[in-house]
């Protein structure tokens, strides 16, 4: 049987199979179905310094092979978090904390609060910076370069991912930065921006109006933007959009991924991610892959 282990940054996962923030909650509801301890880890639902209930309702649209949510970050704050749910689901698996922010500010106090009791902080750095008129701190290299420093300067303890965004003009110029701004590892695609109109209303289904797109229709997109940022960079990156199978997985994988995130498909089958970890565990045995860490960048050229 295949070896699906790996070290990532320097801690071990059972396997490569991550549920993606915003997709999974803190992994209670998911544990009613399955014991989630089979899992790689868990990156948690986007986690700010105080609670917010995100944006109004309507907030998820779906479309062919896609769904758009302008969710809004609603979390209970990384107080609450840590309060309620941290220990459970160290108990469980790895834990990725997914933390968000409105300023360089508020990405260091929240770093400084999670460090050496998380085993990653992922940062989504999609959020609109307040202080550039809302552009989000992901587009720009110079701004990922900034907010990247500033989070890893208040971790001392704790392997910083940045996740990026795909809305840019170089995923590669971009993941650059952020592995000069000192992080330990990338991971992409979060979503892109869409629109969904309704059109005997004559409005958008989303009172945000626009929302991020996910879901099985991004997954070439996705795959291309990993083969590009891993080829661009030193780090080890964690791939995603549109995953639905271990093939799909296989695929992140080849292209450059250490391990991968599977997010939109939990929505649509509860059990997806044990799913693919198993239908991973299968491939590799069936085409005689001994240790699953072989397989990152290993599609010919």
């Amino acid at each position: 049987m295949a070896d699906l282990s790996l070290q990532l940054c320097g801690v071990k996962l059972k396997n490569p199979v991550i549920p993606a923030s915003g997709t999974f909650g803190f992994g209670r509801e998911f544990n009613e179905l399955y014991d989630i301890s089979c899992l790689g880890g868990v990156a948690t639902k986007g986690l700010t310094l105080k609670p917010r209930l995100g944006n109004p309702v309507p907030r998820i649209a779906e479309g062919r092979s896609v769904i758009l949510n302008a969710v809004g970050l609603q979390n209970p704050g990384v107080e609450a978090f840590i309060e309620n749910d941290l220990e459970w689901l160290k108990s469980k698996t790895r834990v990725l904390a997914n933390v968000a922010g409105s300023t360089i500010e508020d990405y260091a106090e929240i770093c400084a609060r999670l460090n050496g009791l998380v085993d990653f902080v992922e940062l989504n750095i999609s959020c609109p910076n307040v202080k550039c008129g809302g552009m989000a701190f992901g587009i720009r290299p110079e701004t990922i370069g900034e907010v990247t420093r500033a989070a890893k300067g208040s971790l001392t303890k704790t392997p910083l991912i940045v996740k990026l965004s795909p809305n840019v003009e170089s995923i590669a110029l971009n993941a650059q930065a952020a592995e000069k701004g000192g992080a330990d590892c990338i991971s992409l695609v979060n979503t892109f921006t869409g629109m969904v109109i309704d059109i005997e209303k004559r409005k958008p289904l989303i009172a945000n109006r626009t929302g991020g797109v996910s879901g099985a229709g991004i997954k070439p997109i996705a795959v291309r933007m990993v083969y590009e940022a891993s080829h661009a960079v030193k780090i080890p990156v964690i791939g995603m959009g549109g995953i639905c199978t271990a093939e799909d997985a296989v695929e992140f994988l080849m292209a450059g991924a250490t391990a991968v995130q599977v997010g939109t498909h939990n929505f649509t089958d509860t059990f997806a991610c044990p799913k693919i970890v198993a239908g991973l565990s299968d491939w590799c045995d069936r085409h005689g892959v001994s240790n699953v860490t072989s397989l990152t960048g290993a599609m010919n050229e």
